[in-house]
């Protein structure tokens, strides 16, 4: 039986239709190669089988396909390099925030100006040692000048204690006023775009640049916090079907729970809480925003996370490692302002005790707020001091003479030679030695640690960033548009083009020969 007469045009014609569409999704790879987040598009073909049969068809038929059939556009991603790369970017997020919070605390231990906390503090032993001479023992010059450099002290304390207070200030203001924001920002648009993807691949629209906007929202989202992203298929009726996304958050618990943060059109919340200067943050499930009534889901999840920039900022602002009961794991601000309000208070303390006398105490140092526990921020020249009521004790025996400053020199030895125990409470009527040392050791112990540990955050964010790039340079390999692929194709596609070409113009050469030139049966 002889076969369809226009059935070669058919044939022609479709190949010709694949490659144009060929073409232009290699003009749109081409056009967006340097267009952030974009996802290479690649045309999916299916070849056409023989359909139905034939009263005539025999062994000895041969049946030939009926060309090409293009059944769309479609991105060449991997899911499992997004999942490995938004495994990774939380644990970047986490020591970047960590990172960024020691770099302002070690500007505020920076000794490097004049005004350099040790600076000060070698002042008043030179004051000291001036008093503790003949000339100088019990003069009212001297002593004078004890108080005008233990004065300036505090002045370096006062500041140092506010800016370390500022920086928890800071902290609380960003995650307020910008991490909360953000997060609401991209939880809102991920929604919306899943809203706009769904309708147009209702109408038969791919939306493939959607697509790689939700991507990119979800690899930063993924900074914030350990996600993981979920794709369904939803049957809509009448034979269409949609994809739909789900995001949960992963929690670092027993149970290894996993909260929703966004299924299709409806999406979560968080609520921060600074208020008492330590951090507390909720989750809300995702829930149906469009409904008044709708049941909403809330977790405390502030000592649930495993990395991301909420867990940096959290731990920085809620634990102080040794100071923390039990101990935690991390040096927080609250470490650096317990350290060195306990620098303070040692110094003080000692030096209201070894001011004492026969006659009573005579305090060099008082509390701002009457709490008898000295702060970087509460610490003050007593008044009775100020006023000349109160001198520095030169000796505590009571036959000393007017030369004799023996207490003097304990007070020089106690500041930069005596070896002193740092302590604090250890919850069970006992203490817990945090450091010992001279007062210039504990303080360069304050230094050291944090220059430590900014030295250990800079170098697993900077492991943590390299396995990240290695893990975005393979998804950008699989992803990205290469130049040279989409000159390949273009080549490739114009050929196509111009041999499906070449077939029309032969099946009409042929169909004219078998119009024109072909003879009438019976002539």
């Amino acid at each position: 039986m002889i076969r369809s007469t226009f059935a070669g045009f058919n044939t022609a014609q479709l190949a010709m239709m694949a490659s144009q569409r060929g073409l232009d999704v290699t003009g749109q790879n081409l056009s967006n190669i340097n267009t952030t987040g974009y996802t290479r598009q690649r045309l999916d073909l299916l070849s056409l089988n023989p359909v139905g049969n034939s009263i005539g068809s025999s062994a000895f038929d041969a049946k030939v396909g009926q060309g090409v059939m293009m059944r769309g556009v479609s991105q060449i991603r991997d899911p499992f390099l997004d999942i490995q790369y938004r495994g990774e970017v939380p644990k970047v997020g986490t020591v970047e925030a960590k990172d960024d919070i020691l770099a302002s605390i070690g500007n505020i231990f920076d000794e490097s100006d004049s005004e350099a906390i040790r600076t000060r503090l070698s002042a008043i032993v030179s004051q000291l040692t001036n008093l503790a001479t003949p000339e100088n023992a019990g003069s009212g010059s001297a002593d004078a000048l004890v108080r005008s450099a233990c004065e300036v002290l505090l002045d370096s304390l006062h500041q140092n204690g506010s800016a370390i207070a500022n920086v928890r200030t800071e902290l609380i203001n960003k995650m307020n006023q910008s991490v909360m924001p953000q997060l609401e920002t991209y939880l809102e648009e991920i929604k919306n775009l899943n809203i706009s993807i769904r309708n147009s691949q209702i109408l038969g629209n791919p939306a493939l640049e959607l697509q790689d906007q939700r991507n990119q929202m979800l690899d930063e989202l993924a900074e914030y916090m350990p996600i993981e992203v979920t794709y369904h298929t939803k049957d809509m009726g009448g034979g269409i079907k949609v994809d739909t996304l789900e995001v949960k958050l992963k929690l670092n618990d027993a149970n290894n729970t996993k909260i929703t943060l966004i299924d299709d059109d409806k999406r979560g919340d968080f609520k921060f809480d600074g208020t008492t200067g330590k951090g507390k943050l909720k989750v809300i499930a995702a829930y149906d925003r469009t409904d008044p009534n709708a049941q909403k889901t809330e977790t405390d999840i502030t000592d649930k996370l495993s990395n991301g920039i909420l867990k940096g900022n959290l731990d920085m602002l809620n634990k102080s490692e040794a100071f923390d009961d039990p101990a935690s794991d991390t040096k927080g601000i609250g470490y650096y302002e317990k350290l060195f309000d306990m620098f303070v208070n040692q110094f003080a303390t000692m030096m209201n005790d070894m001011n004492k006398d026969a006659n009573g105490d005579h305090p060099l140092f008082e509390t701002t707020d009457n709490t008898g526990v000295f702060t970087a921020t509460n610490i003050k020249l007593s008044e009775k001091w100020i006023n000349g009521e109160t001198k520095i004790t030169l000796s505590t025996k009571t036959d000393a003479g007017s030369t004799d400053y023996e207490n003097v020199l304990k007070m020089i030895n106690a500041l930069s030679s005596d070896s002193i125990s740092f302590s604090i409470p250890d919850g069970n009527n006992g203490k817990k030695q945090i450091f010992k040392g001279t007062f210039f050791e504990c303080y360069n112990n304050i230094q050291n640690t944090q220059a430590l540990e900014r030295q250990s955050t800079t170098s697993l964010l900077k492991n943590h960033q390299t396995v990240a790039d290695q893990v975005a340079d393979s998804r950008e390999s699989v992803s990205g548009v290469n130049m040279d692929e989409e000159v390949m194709d273009l080549m490739r596609f114009s050929q196509s083009y111009n041999a499906a070409s070449r077939l029309m113009t032969t099946m009409d050469e042929l169909l004219e020969r078998l119009i024109t030139n072909t003879g009438v049966v019976g002539r």
